[in-house]
């Protein structure tokens, strides 16, 4: 399950260990072997290895870009 959280500085990405600055965002997610599972380890990707994984995307509402860390088919199934 994806995740969007703010840091309050304490947090290290997972993959590029770069410390997370207060108030960035960041993605926690539960992956297995590298890919997205229902269940297994917690990975923290800050926003440039969150997008560089296809984990992140800038989305374009209202005539201004946006970051989403959620796809539509994962927005869709939120909402049913």
């Amino acid at each position: 399950m994806r995740r969007g959280c703010m840091s309050l500085g304490e947090t290290k990405c997972d993959h590029c260990k770069r410390n997370i600055p207060y108030p960035e965002r960041y993605l926690v997610i539960d992956e297995k072997d590298g890919t997205e599972a229902e269940k297994g380890d917690t990975v923290r990707y800050c926003v440039q290895c969150a997008l560089e994984k296809g984990y992140a995307t800038y989305k374009e509402e209202k005539g201004e870009k946006t970051l989403t860390f959620f796809t539509e088919p994962d927005v869709n199934i939120e909402s049913k």
